[in-house]
């Protein structure tokens, strides 16, 4: 009967001792991940510290005033013909030109040397030289966030499909707290761009996600967004929304998008992140998979231009102006604008 006790006492010693060299080997274990994680974040942080330091290191400096400050003139105007031939990027000779005075009053922003502003240009301009902008058309576009776009592009006749992300995701993505979400018509209202009954009479609102376009959207003359699709996840998903967005349109109808484009390097960039930056071997991949679908994509000018504006790297905190370059995640980068004509 005592041998009993003896054993049992023997074998819960064996159970404790087994217990802590698992409990230390799983402490240690996790000590060791999180030490391996930390080492990690660390190198990444050294390497974007590295990238923005070379950029701060040759951009000391903003341009003198007088290459950039006072320049920019508002003028009446017009809408001009072959000015964007080419899927392209920001630059600063568009901003002197008539044609961006123009839109930029029918749009109601300021004049001002913001790359936000020349997506919006581009983009109108784009479509507008290629007779896509008309009474009746039918236009759709794609994160609206609050843009004037789908206003402006009512006032003028257009049947507009305004969309942007479901209000969940968009809270959980953060844009409604940056106040980039449209979560309705009222959010795309602009009574000094388009009286409120022929936006009522021209543009409906729904909810889409850009990963999952809805299968109904279809037949439309024309589609457009407005550096939204660098947002999907990765390059892939951007590249892919691209290639779906086309089939939106009838044959013949025009895309005009705009997004980030990594100027410093063709070969290492942001992605798989909220924000991914393409590079130029990307939109050249894209322009193969929609030409080999029968597509055609205006000829790509990725000259980065020769005025101050044009060398000039703002990082962050971000100016209001001038801004027609930026650095994220320690790349250079610009809008570049893409343009895609469906084929028959």
């Amino acid at each position: 009967m005592d041998a009993e006790p003896a054993r049992a006492a023997l074998m819960l010693r064996r159970l404790r001792k087994i217990y802590r060299r698992v409990n230390w080997f799983s402490r240690t274990t996790k000590s060791l991940k999180a030490s391996a994680e930390h080492l990690d974040r660390l190198e990444r942080q050294i390497e974007l510290f590295q990238r923005e330091t070379r950029l701060l290191l040759g951009q000391l400096s903003l341009p003198p005033t007088g290459a950039w400050m006072g320049r920019l003139q508002s003028n009446d105007g017009a809408p001009a013909s072959g000015v964007f031939p080419y899927s392209t990027h920001c630059r600063q000779d568009c901003f002197e030109q008539d044609y961006f005075a123009y839109w930029t009053r029918r749009l109601q922003e300021h004049l001002g040397y913001h790359r936000k502003l020349w997506e919006f240009v581009f983009i109108c301009q784009a479509l507008w030289e290629r007779g896509a902008i008309r009474p009746g058309a039918r236009g759709l576009g794609f994160g609206v966030g609050r843009e004037p776009l789908a206003a402006l592009f009512a006032a003028e006749g257009c049947q507009v499909v305004a969309t942007d992300l479901p209000v969940e995701e968009a809270i959980a993505a953060g844009w409604s707290l940056t106040n980039q979400h449209a979560v309705g018509l009222e959010a795309l209202r602009k009574p000094s761009i388009c009286d409120d009954d022929l936006f009522n009479r021209n543009v409906e609102f729904r909810f889409a996600d850009m990963n999952q376009v809805p299968p109904d959207l279809t037949e439309f003359d024309f589609c457009w967004s407005a550096c939204a699709f660098e947002h999907l996840g990765s390059i892939e998903q951007g590249l892919q929304f691209i290639e779906r967005i086309v089939e939106c349109l009838k044959p013949g109808g025009w895309a005009v998008h705009t997004t980030e484009f990594n100027l410093g390097s063709n070969d290492q960039t942001l992605d798989h992140a909220s924000t991914v930056l393409f590079r130029r071997k990307d939109m050249e991949a894209l322009a193969a998979r929609l030409t080999a679908k029968g597509h055609q994509v205006a000829p790509f000018d990725f000259q980065p231009g020769l005025a101050p504006l044009d060398r000039y790297i703002d990082v962050a905190p971000y100016r209001s102006e001038p801004h027609l370059r930026m650095a994220i995640g320690g790349y250079a980068t610009t809008s570049f604008g893409l343009i895609v004509q469906r084929g028959a």
